[in-house]
């Protein structure tokens, strides 16, 4: 037997829940959420913005230097806070190749063991966290990718922010890896998966 129940997410309480049960309790559920008009997921420019309101001023206090980004970030609902993820995991993305690797100093790619490809990964969010102008800029010419500095902590960010708007633990996987060499063209279709 199917039936079709429709409710506003305003009346679903509590008992509602319990009379649902007790009418039907071997059902399986199937639930379908209906946005009432457009729903925006955030955009690029949204984007950026975020990163740009990272306090450099805080030195190497990496935490203070996010602080200002998380607050922001967690103002967004959870929709746009995965989406934040998926941008940033994009970007990163667009930045796994071999040609920027190859740039990032004492740990570039040069086809021996000193490549690490962490490093690489920590170089390319330092890029993205250095804002749009800089991460155009770099997208163009590889020899402006930075060398020696990296920043980890924007990988986390969204995480950070996630955590303090609803208290739970952040498990999102974005839909595009970002991890090093997933950009396969960008390794003359070199897989992660041959380095294990």
């Amino acid at each position: 037997m199917l039936t079709k129940l429709q409710i506003s997410i305003e009346d679903l309480n509590p008992e509602w829940i319990r009379k649902l049960k007790e009418r039907y309790n071997n059902a399986r559920l199937e639930i379908i959420v209906h946005e009432d008009g457009e729903v925006k997921a955030m955009s690029e420019s949204q984007f950026w913005s975020i990163i740009e309101t990272l306090d450099w001023s805080k030195g190497e206090n990496d935490e203070a230097i996010l602080a200002p980004a998380v607050e922001e970030l967690s103002k967004f609902p959870v929709r746009d806070i995965e989406r934040f993820q998926d941008i940033l995991a994009e970007k990163l993305f667009y930045l796994d190749k071999q040609a920027y690797a190859e740039q990032i100093g004492t740990y570039a790619y040069g086809g021996d063991q000193n490549f690490s490809v962490d490093t690489f990964l920590y170089a390319r969010a330092c890029v993205v966290a250095n804002g749009e102008a800089f991460y155009r800029a770099v997208l163009r010419d590889p020899a402006k990718m930075p060398r020696e500095y990296t920043f980890e902590p924007l990988l986390y960010l969204a995480g950070l922010a996630f955590e303090k708007k609803t208290g739970a633990e952040w498990d999102y996987l974005p839909a595009m890896s970002y991890e090093t060499y997933s950009n396969r063209d960008g390794w003359g279709g070199k897989s992660w998966l041959d380095n294990l």
